[in-house]
Formats: C-alpha cells, structure tokens, sequence
C-alpha cells in the first residue's frame, strides 16, 4: 500500500512552525506575557522590559508578522494587543510544561546526591 503525502498537512505543519518560531526568543515572550495583561505601546513595552525602543519595534515587528499580535493606531503611538486571547492560556500551558520538567530535574539532583552520600 503506497503512502500518499497529504500536501494540506504539510501546509499546516509549516504553518505550526512558523508559529512557533515566532514565539521563540526571549524578549518576544516577555512582550506577550505583558501583552497578556493588555494594550501596551511600545514606549511603555520598552520601559517595562528595560530593553532599547530599536530592540521592541524589531520583536514586535516578529510578532506581527507572525499574526500574534496586531496594533492599533492611537494619536501618534501604536497600542499592540494579542491577536488571540488564546496566547495567555498557551504561555500558561509552557510554563506548567517547564514546571514539570524542573520539578523532574529537581528530583534527579536530589537522588544524585543521596547516592553520592552514599557512596
């Protein structure tokens, strides 16, 4: 029986990891984690986060791009939002994932160390 590739899914996998690249740097996850509290403009991103104005814009630039976030033009600023409210439950998600995991590691060290007591 021959496996037919199911060029869609391959669309959607892209898709996936296009995603997911954007998300994937550290400054790009702190803007969503604030995102996810509300509106913010850049000026006020940049001085939350300690970071240069050039450094934000970049990022978001990543993130618009990648249609997770969208601006809305207010006087002379722009106020970025989550495109999905959905971000916040995914971060949720990660960071009970990354919990899980260092609890793991947490457990690992400490059997480490009572074997080499033991020893």
């Amino acid at each position: 029986m021959a496996i037919m590739t199911d060029v869609p899914t391959d669309e959607l996998q892209a898709f996936k990891a296009a995603f997911f690249r954007a998300l994937a740097h550290p400054v790009r996850i702190r803007i969503l984690e604030l995102l996810v509290q509300g509106e913010h403009s850049v000026q006020e991103l940049q001085e939350a986060l300690g970071v240069e104005q050039p450094v934000v814009s970049q990022q978001l630039a990543v993130l618009r791009g990648g249609n997770i976030v969208i601006g809305r033009k207010e006087g002379v600023s722009v106020r970025y939002t989550l495109r999905d409210p959905l971000i916040g439950r995914l971060l949720d998600t990660a960071r009970q994932i990354f919990n899980n995991h260092l609890v793991g590691t947490r457990d690992l060290l400490r059997e480490l160390q009572r074997e080499r007591r033991r020893s």
